[in-house]
């Protein structure tokens, strides 16, 4: 019989009507539930016999029913991720870490940002878990996400990045920033620094206190001293500062303090180290140091975490840490020298 008699052409339908999983198996030469298996990726077929299934997939142009695996399986094949800033470097790669293993997965990823609002927040989870998608990924606001409770009660499996949720009990991935504090610190330390000061944010978020905390252990096992003005100190001060070193909790703050040693002339008598990488540190000059983790890996590990829920893991929640690294570069290697206040 034709290709034109079965309503094909060149392996493919035409006229609307679209190839089926019985289509694959005639082309294929294999039983139904080998296609089967091949689409939803269930173990028990051979090598050659799934690549000869992908192969007929491919010439028929098939693809699966989606609305009728959601009657059957119950699942949308669909992952949410809720991040303050998707345009925000280490967001924008978090994002693409989650993506990627969802990919694997057979997933689709929606994604929306709060500006950390945390009505935005509620509005965007909300709005995914009533298009039922199979798993949230989220980077809290500040505020409380107490709100989830009620979803994932329900059955929405939800894993928190880079910041740990207030009002529910979730798996978390976050960055080691209490020891990015401390490798920086020590790092200077190291280099014959003893007046260090840190240039963060604000104190009532989560990333400023992790990095004030490990800041103070570290410089409590050098057995130094720190002055109140030195912890959180604003970059403008430096001028004024006896302090020869300055670990900064973020790029913003690392801008701010470059900023104000470049127009005082003092970029070579301050050691800097700074948190968070960004293209070009290493062409400045110095070279800036920094202590940085990878943001694609806690989207891989929140991802990772996330299916393994989907999958049965019922284990009390986690909370990890992604490690850090200091990339030496000369900004954090400059040698202490005396400094006297101009106050």
């Amino acid at each position: 019989m034709s290709d034109l008699k079965h309503g094909m052409r060149g392996g493919r339908r035409f006229g609307g009507a679209r190839p089926t999983m019985k289509d694959v198996a005639t082309r294929a030469g294999v039983a139904l539930k080998t296609v089967s298996r091949v689409v939803n990726g269930e173990p028990g077929v051979t090598p050659a016999t799934a690549t000869r299934v992908m192969d007929a997939i491919d010439d028929l142009g098939f693809r699966r029913n989606e609305s009728a695996r959601l009657l059957r399986t119950g699942r949308t094949a669909a992952l949410g991720f809720i991040g303050d800033d998707l345009a925000e470097p280490d967001t924008a790669a978090l994002c693409r870490g989650i993506e990627d293993v969802a990919r694997d997965h057979g997933m689709l990823l929606f994604t929306g940002s709060t500006d950390a609002d945390l009505d935005r927040e509620q509005r965007l989870a909300e709005s995914l878990t009533a298009r039922r998608v199979d798993g949230l990924i989220i980077k809290p606001a500040p505020g409380g996400q107490s709100y989830l409770a009620a979803e994932i009660e329900a059955g929405t499996t939800t894993v928190c990045v880079l910041r740990p949720p207030t009002g529910i009990e979730a798996d978390t991935v976050l960055a080691d920033e209490r020891g990015a504090a401390q490798v920086a610190v020590a790092h200077l330390v190291a280099h014959g620094h003893r007046r260090i000061g840190l240039v963060s944010g604000d104190m009532s978020q989560y990333r400023s206190r992790q990095l004030l905390e490990g800041y103070r252990q570290a410089m409590a096992e050098a057995g130094l001293m720190i002055e109140d003005a030195w912890a959180g100190m604003a970059p403008e001060r430096l001028a004024d500062s006896p302090v020869t070193a300055v670990f900064c909790g973020g790029r913003e703050h690392t801008g701010r303090v470059l900023r104000v040693l470049a127009t005082t002339g003092q970029s070579e008598r301050i050691a800097v180290v700074g948190f968070g990488d960004f293209g070009l540190a290493d062409y400045l000059r110095p070279g800036l140091t920094v202590v940085s983790y990878n943001p694609a890996e806690v989207g891989r590990m929140a991802a990772e975490l996330l299916f393994r829920r989907i999958d049965g893991d019922d284990a009390p929640p986690a909370r990890v840490a992604v490690p850090v690294r200091l990339v030496a570069r000369g900004s954090g290697e400059i040698p202490a020298t005396p400094r006297v206040s101009a106050l």
